[in-house]
């Protein structure tokens, strides 16, 4: 997401709002399990068995298009705002299926006035001159479901701007709930004289339109969203929740609440989705120089075993997979660094749970905000560990790729007690799975090994990107200073870890998202309409 001085001042103005000295940090009880209950007039609403649990999704497609007209009824303008991750992915999307599916509506971009994001939305087809791409209120104002996809700080500087320009009986749409937990936070909510929706991807916007272009032929591929209905004053509120999912071309649909999805959301990309692969690879880059590898096989045992080899198998055959994949002296590897590496994983996981759920991260972001003029964000990819893995992708084999497997119990058990901090916490096994494994897997990892997890971490959204950088460190001075001492120094398995991670019944529950998928696996080098947006 692209991140500007302009937005800089816009942070400055809410920082305040979030300071110590005028909120203070509160731990706040809050239910965060999704109701995941819910019918639909219009699509067909099914029931899985998710580790046990029955949940509702509904199943997307294109063949699911000539739905839309009655999902979208009483919808005649669109109005995308902002040109961030998802924005430019979700407008073409958007219009897309509309077009195809033979709905007179229209879909415009909203922009600040002056914004450099005019010229690359004219470049897929937004115009001023077709009325479709215009200034952000006079956009809103027009519209009769406003998607505010502008960053998460500049929602919160905005929003009082924003609800004032909306028509009477529009819709705000988001595709995160950090608008909602900023609110909380002040005492304010959403005005009551509108439908309030989400349709989050659980992806980065590139792959909502790389997945949806490469699936034209295999009746649509996409990247999985969850949607919430917060307001529902017209009734049809959840339908146009749905309609837009299949319209953005997601393969499954299930429901959350927003209180559930920013706490799972801010929490994931804190953890397995960024901070943690990051910390992750920093300490086992070191580890492995240690023990006598070169820096560049150093890399290639920790960095490229993740994103070119572990995550591929987790993709299509599940977390448990990678160890019975496995020879015998191979598990025993995998299981000293399991057991050594998911007690210290999960003691930061919960810390980050804990700061999420209670306001202190999102006020962490407002505050990183107020002090962007004075401490400008720099870079991570100067550093050895990303400088070495420039080198090593240039000249990477692609089909000799090593699964490590003191890397997969590290990586693995991260993800184990990613997995089960969410579940303690209440949320439903449709969206930790979601959140934990598949937006990893197959949205984020194949990019980072693409072009590089210090490029993630470089280019993400502010909120992310903030995230990141606060926690990677964490995980990677724990895993070094508990779990790599506890196996370095001879420790036990503690054979009830192991045990507990060959039972879970999340395994279960990833093997029946896997089903659900699409059989296309995102292509990110291949031609596309979308552009992966790089910080200068």
């Amino acid at each position: 997401m692209k991140f500007t001085l302009a937005l800089g001042a816009i942070l400055a103005t809410t920082a305040a709002a979030f300071a110590p000295a005028a909120v203070a940090p509160r731990a706040v009880a809050v239910s965060t399990t999704a109701v995941n209950s819910f019918s639909s007039d219009i699509f067909e609403v099914r029931s899985v068995d998710m580790a046990g649990t029955t949940e509702q999704i509904v199943k997307g497609g294109r063949d699911l298009f000539p739905k839309l007209p009655k999902a979208f009824e009483g919808i005649k303008e669109i109005g995308v705002i902002g040109w961030g991750s998802q924005a430019p992915a979700q407008a073409q999307n958007l219009r897309d299926s509309l077009d195809e599916a033979g709905c007179d509506i229209k879909v415009r971009i909203g922009l600040r006035e002056g914004s450099s994001s005019f010229e690359e939305a004219r470049e897929v087809g937004f115009s001023e001159d077709a009325d479709t791409l215009g200034e952000m209120y006079d956009i809103i104002g027009k519209s009769d479901l406003v998607m505010l996809l502008i960053s998460d700080a500049a929602q919160a500087a905005l929003y009082k701007e924003v609800f004032a320009a909306m028509k009477p009986g529009a819709t705000l749409g988001l595709s995160h709930g950090f608008l909602l937990g900023y609110l909380e936070s002040i005492g304010e909510s959403f005005p009551e004289d509108m439908d309030v929706i989400a349709v989050c991807p659980k992806g980065m916007g590139p792959s909502v339109r790389r997945l949806y272009e490469q699936g034209k032929e295999v009746n649509g591929a996409g990247i999985n969203a969850s949607f919430a209905v917060h307001q529902d004053k017209s009734g049809k509120a959840t339908d146009l929740a749905l309609g837009w999912g299949v319209a953005l071309g997601s393969p499954f649909m299930f429901e959350t609440t927003l209180t559930s999805e920013y706490c799972s959301d801010i929490y994931g990309e804190r953890g397995i989705l960024l901070g943690a692969v990051h910390g992750i690879v920093e300490s086992l880059y070191r580890r492995y120089q240690r023990q006598g590898m070169s820096p560049e096989q150093a890399f290639i045992e920790s960095c490229e075993s993740i994103t070119g080899n572990i995550v591929k198998i987790i993709s299509t055959k599940g977390i448990k997979a990678v160890y019975d994949g496995l020879n015998d002296d191979d598990k025993k590897i995998f299981e000293e660094a399991y057991s050594a590496s998911y007690m210290p994983a999960k003691e930061i996981l919960q810390e980050i749970y804990d700061e999420v759920s209670s306001g202190n991260e999102i006020r962490t972001v407002i505050m990183h905000g107020k002090r962007i003029d004075k401490f400008p964000v720099g870079k991570i990819d100067g550093t050895d560990t990303w400088q070495v893995g420039e080198k090593v992708r240039e000249s990477r084999d692609e089909e000799n790729i090593p699964l490590n497997p003191f890397t997969a119990g590290v990586y693995v058990a991260t993800m184990m007690a990613q997995i089960d901090v969410l579940l303690e916490a209440g949320h439903p096994y449709s969206e930790v799975v979601n959140e934990s494994v598949i937006e990893a897997v197959d949205s984020l990892c194949p990019y980072m090994h693409y072009r590089g997890v210090a490029f993630m971490v470089d280019n993400c959204s502010f909120t992310a990107k903030t995230g990141s950088r606060k926690w990677a460190p964490r995980f990677d001075y724990i895993l070094d200073q508990l779990a790599y001492t506890a196996v370095d120094n001879g420790k036990p398995v503690d054979e009830d870890i192991i045990s507990a991670f060959q039972n879970h019944r999340v395994h279960a529950a990833v093997t029946a998202c896997c089903e659900l998928r699409p059989s296309v696996d995102i292509s990110v080098g291949s031609a596309s309409s979308t552009k992966e947006i790089v910080i200068e």
